[in-house]
């Protein structure tokens, strides 16, 4: 299993804490730092059975800048949107757990930081 962070995020830590509290067995990765290319958002979305737009957090400054709140939500705009979130890895939510049976959760709360343990074990 592995979880996407920023350490500045309280639902990150959080998260982490829960993991840590479950024993479980997983690897960090500070995407502000390790940023992940558009392939790797690509097959992550995949996983969650998502859209980019639906794990863009859209209150950013960075999204304002781009204007994102008046982007298409369709699939013709869909590699816009992943190459915006490649290139600007804050706009990605957060946590996401990728978890051990190939699926991935947004794990912003308890319940999903659990049914992701539930999935990896």
């Amino acid at each position: 299993m592995e979880i996407w962070i920023n350490p500045a995020c309280s639902k990150c830590r959080g998260a982490l804490t829960l993991l840590d509290a479950e024993g479980a067995d997983y690897t960090v990765r500070r995407y502000l730092e390790d940023v992940p290319g558009e392939d790797e958002i690509r097959a992550v979305l995949d996983r969650l059975g998502l859209e980019p737009w639906d794990i863009t957090r859209t209150q950013e400054a960075a999204a304002k800048e781009l204007g994102l709140k008046d982007w298409p939500r369709e699939e013709s705009a869909r590699d816009r949107w992943i190459a915006a979130l490649a290139a600007h890895p804050k706009l990605i939510q957060r946590p996401i757990i990728t978890a051990d049976d190939g699926s991935a959760l947004v794990a912003r709360t308890e319940e999903a930081v659990r049914e992701a343990l539930s999935r990896s074990r």
